[in-house]
């Protein structure tokens, strides 16, 4: 039984000598402390616990936690516990138990801020984050003009990977999403053109769709989360190891040697990638049309092109080149700034991609209430 394992005496009134013995391995079983508790509340005047260890005495850490528990037990009750008679090495892990215990800091009390002083604090933070993003965009605008000069130092090789894999890498991925979202406006543009025996009239939706702003939007969402979120990471880790604080050293700028390339190169692949995209998504209305609408092939491609207007195109394109520009910067921003530790860089990537897909949505109703005013 647990509870032959332990017994008591009392060699003064102040001090009780707590004779333990047997197996206190945790597979044998530990007695409670509450064992000993009750002693004290039986003897009021104890001060102090000594231990007797008797023969064939076989513990782990099942022991060392029923220490630590009565440690923890007598502290509040000023009764002290004597490590001296305790089998060899328990004493020596007792106090580094005890000492990592006192090193755990408390919980921190979460005190419960107003109203205004919670506002005012957000608008600090707004503060701060339009400083460092206008400094941002100056010295990317530095960076720019020493490039039209033919000074802008930066890896010609590494700049070719990353329109490759700003380009040709994301082209599986824009494919598929773009296809379907041409399926999914030919089958909700036929569900009210049937009403009407309009369904020809598919190829005008999808085209103009597609070309004007869809292509745009779907693939700029695409490539927020795929190569904006990697530019965060890349530049976040390169903070954290403080690679980004040796090219300072060194004298280089590294707004123009890491964060130039990105932008020219997503500046570059953008447009081209809408198009693509646009491609895509007026091919699925193509095959949703012509194979499950019974629309004719040729008459759906000539409504396409007859619908589809070279301002249209224009107005993609535009969509595109802006969607490159701020993707670019919300993941290089958040990755420069990020915090210097792993969780810094999870929140700088997850950071980079809301505000990169949340500029989008906001440049897409600007440029399309602008194109309204100009008529385009």
């Amino acid at each position: 039984m647990v509870s032959e394992k332990i017994s008591f005496a009392y060699p003064s009134v102040e001090i009780i000598q707590v004779r333990i013995s047997g197996d206190w391995r945790i597979s044998a079983g530990v007695p409670p402390v509450g064992q000993i508790s009750a002693e004290f509340s039986r003897n009021p005047q104890i001060k102090r616990v000594v231990f007797e260890v008797g023969d064939e005495f076989k513990w782990d850490s099942g022991f060392i936690s029923f220490l630590l528990q009565l440690v923890k037990e007598c502290k509040p009750k000023n009764i002290g516990v004597s490590r001296e008679s305790l089998p060899k090495g328990s004493e020596k892990l007792l106090s580094m138990v005890l000492k990592n215990s006192a090193e755990v800091p408390a919980p921190p009390k979460i005190e419960k801020e107003s109203f205004l002083a919670g506002l005012g604090g957000r608008a600090v933070e707004i503060n701060a984050e339009v400083i460092s993003l206008l400094d941002f965009l100056g010295q990317l605008a530095a960076a720019f003009g020493r490039l039209l000069r033919g000074k802008a130092y930066f890896r010609r090789n590494e700049f070719v990977f990353i329109i490759q894999r700003s380009g040709i890498g994301a082209l599986g991925l824009v494919s598929l999403i773009s296809v379907l979202v041409g399926v999914i406006l030919a089958f909700v543009g036929a569900i009210q053109l049937q009403l009407f025996g309009a369904q020809i009239y598919i190829a005008d939706i999808v085209g103009i769709a597609m070309v004007r702003v869809m292509g745009a939007v779907m693939t700029g969402v695409i490539m927020s989360g795929r190569t904006g979120a990697s530019f965060a990471a890349e530049l976040g880790i390169m903070q954290t190891n403080e690679e980004i604080d040796a090219l300072r050293t060194l004298g280089v700028s590294p707004v123009e040697f890491l964060v130039l390339p990105r932008v020219l190169a997503l500046v570059m692949m953008m447009p081209l990638l809408t198009l693509y995209a646009d491609l895509m998504g007026i091919a699925g209305g193509f095959l949703v049309s012509s194979g499950m609408l019974n629309i004719n092939p040729v008459e759906y491609l000539q409504h396409t092109k007859s619908a589809v207007k070279l301002s249209n195109l224009w107005v993609g394109l535009v969509h595109g080149i802006v969607f490159g520009v701020i993707i670019a910067v919300a993941g290089c921003l958040r990755g420069i700034n990020c915090e210097r530790s792993a969780g810094g860089v999870g929140e700088a990537t997850t950071s980079a991609v809301v505000t990169a897909i949340t500029s989008i949505v906001i440049a897409t109703a600007i440029i399309t209430f602008v194109c309204q005013i100009l008529g385009v």
